[in-house]
């Protein structure tokens, strides 16, 4: 079973526990314990980080201790338990003797920038505006300083959850972002095309942004910088785990589902039966799923929500059934998505999902001894897809994403996609379209599909480049040198700024026996790339053409 830990809430404390005092060797000893309790029971982590590094950032944190403020010896710790880059491993900040504050703003990533999403009412000025500067440090540095304290499993994630970190003075001065500690924080503003500087002062210790997946709702203290004149489908009924609302100009029915769990009122089973009862029985020609908000739950509960596609012959057909994906589409939401992807036609749209395609999932709470702040490490491995689709995340078939203007005007461009959608023209899977094209000859509007994809934003999550120069190396490997080097072409055609490709297509030259060609594309992907892993293979291949042993 998969549990939702509300992890990134635990930072922002919620209550101050009584305080002690830690020595330094304490602290130390926690470092110890941590640094061996992973290396013991949990090696499988090391993936997107070594054991060598680990152990270097460990050895670096122990050294610097004894000069280290409190917070910052805790977000030290932070940045270790989050080398690891798996959403569900992270350190429980809120565990710590002391606590941390929280500045009363929430921030939001749209695709125009950083936003004052919500306020407390004290700030109604920079409510809605966009943050140019966070304690004098440009935004996107901030951004970056910030990187190694979050548990990203991928940039979505990122996405999602950066802002919290940035509202954290703590944070703030243990990434350099403020030079010292200080519970107020000037930011540096945008609205209405003029530039101004406003100060916050952090909230009460123990106390945080009231927000309800991810972002603020408006009451008598807190302020939403969106229009109160109505709201989007994907905001209505929040007190509600899920609900469908039938569009009859449309032909479809809405679902928000934002969590796999149960609804106190009623339960999945039940939910979905009724919902698709009222499919069957009505005018009903499209479903839209929404489960941008979801983080997750209990995958057991997932079953009736695809055996319900499957049983649907209205539903489960290309163009009748999307799902809205986002950057809060993690964990148990994580296997619906992919189990939608294994086995029905959905087109999936909106924004990639902040979880890895297979990933690990569930954690044990791990209590380091001095300090009591619990590590969250991940032992479940979770696998719906084959090893060689294990992507950082599901990408949409459409990519839709929402700007700071859409989301104050309640407009919601990922649902207006889906809904004016018309099949006449998309491919659902652009791999099997071009190499359907390839094999039955169809050249010429292979090139002319190829670049149109390429270049159209409905498709900018796909990834083209590496799909191409895996199609041309097995058909080198299968010895169709010639129709490999013509895919190899294509790839660096359509992306000329990649030494990969030329490094590619040298390889499928060499493999004719061209070695003119297979020199000159080396040399180019060398001076492309004079540092880096692809100039390392392009000069090993070079040295062993100049071989005279080389045949």
């Amino acid at each position: 079973m998969k549990r939702l830990f509300l992890f990134l809430f635990g930072f922002v404390v919620l209550h101050t526990a009584a305080q002690t005092t830690i020595t330094t060797q304490q602290w130390q000893e926690d470092l110890k314990f941590l640094k061996e309790t992973v290396h013991g029971e949990y090696p499988f982590l090391f993936k997107k980080t070594t054991a060598k590094d680990f152990d270097a950032a460990v050895a670096k944190l122990h050294e610097d201790i004894p000069n280290l403020q409190e917070h910052e010896i805790v977000i030290g710790l932070a940045r270790l338990v989050a080398s690891f880059k798996y959403g569900h491993t992270v350190l429980g900040f809120r565990y710590q003797p002391h606590a941390f504050h929280q500045l009363p703003v929430n921030f939001y990533q749209f695709n125009d920038g950083l936003f004052i999403q919500g306020a407390h009412k004290d700030y109604k000025k920079a409510l809605g505006a966009k943050v140019i500067a966070i304690g004098g440090v440009g935004v996107k540095e901030a951004l970056k300083a910030v990187y190694p304290v979050v548990p990203a499993e991928n940039d979505q994630f990122f996405k999602a959850y950066a802002g919290i970190y940035l509202s954290i003075p703590e944070v703030l001065h243990a990434q350099g972002i403020i030079t010292e500690f200080s519970e107020s924080v000037e930011l540096t503003l945008e609205s209405n095309g003029k530039t101004f500087k406003q100060t916050f002062k952090s909230l009460p210790k123990g106390e945080r942004v009231p927000t309800t997946y991810g972002l603020v709702q408006r009451d008598s203290i807190w302020m939403d910088s969106r229009s109160q004149a109505s709201t989007p489908y994907y905001l209505k009924n929040l007190d509600k785990i899920y609900y469908y609302e039938y569009l009859p100009e449309q032909k479809t029915v809405y679902v928000r589902h934002s969590q796999i769990q149960d609804d106190p009122s009623e339960d999945i089973p039940t939910f979905y039966n009724r919902l698709f009862n009222f499919i069957e029985d009505n005018d009903v020609e499209r479903l839209v799923i929404d489960v941008r908000l979801n983080g997750g739950g209990n995958n057991y509960k997932n079953k009736p929500i695809i055996t319900g596609i499957l049983k649907s012959k209205k539903i489960d057909k290309v163009g009748n059934l999307f799902v809205i994906i986002g950057r809060r589409t993690f964990s148990a939401c994580q296997n619906l998505v992919n189990e939608m992807s294994n086995y029905t036609n959905a087109i999936f749209i909106g924004e990639p999902t902040s979880e890895n395609i297979n990933f690990y999932g569930d954690n044990n709470r791990v209590e380091l001894p001095n300090s009591k702040i619990p590590a969250y490490l991940s032992f479940a491995w979770w696998q719906d897809k084959p090893q060689w689709e294990g992507r950082e995340w599901l990408a949409p078939h459409i990519a839709v994403d929402m700007g700071s203007a859409d989301y104050f005007a309640n407009r919601d461009p990922v649902l207006e996609e889906a809904l004016s959608f018309e099949a006449t023209d998309f491919v659902l899977d652009p791999m099997d379209h071009m190499t359907n094209l390839f094999m039955t000859g169809k050249i010429e509007q292979l090139k002319t599909d190829a670049v149109m994809m390429v270049n159209d934003p409905k498709y900018k999550f796909f990834q083209f480049e590496e799909e191409f120069n895996k199609a041309g190396y097995r058909l080198l490997g299968s010895g169709q040198i010639q129709e490999s080097i013509f895919v190899f072409q294509m790839n660096a055609d359509l992306f000329p700024d990649s030494p990969n490709a030329w490094d590619s297509l040298a390889e499928g030259y060499l493999k004719a026996g061209d070695k003119t060609k297979a020199s000159e594309f080396y040399n180019k992907a060398i001076q492309m790339d004079p540092n880096g892993s692809t100039a390392k293979n392009a000069k090993e291949m070079l040295r062993k053409m100049n071989d005279k042993g080389h045949k």
